[in-house]
């Protein structure tokens, strides 16, 4: 198990529903950055379109090489 460090930090996403997934995979393939937790997708008032999604990320503990 890693330890994280660091605050949580909350997004908030807005997009159509390929940009949010598209997004998403970016985000978990991160090295840097833990998403503890990942939303379902909302729709927008008024539009078909677009949507939004919540996203909860820290600071991976990640130690640097030393030269």
């Amino acid at each position: 198990m890693q330890k994280w460090r660091g605050n949580v930090l909350k997004i908030r996403l807005m997009g159509t529903k390929n940009d949010i997934k598209w997004f998403e995979k970016i985000l978990k393939r991160q090295p840097k950055v833990a998403v503890t937790e990942f939303s379902e997708l909302y729709r927008n008032k008024g539009t078909n379109r677009y949507y939004r999604a919540y996203v909860e990320v820290q600071k991976a503990n990640i130690k640097e090489k030393s030269y």
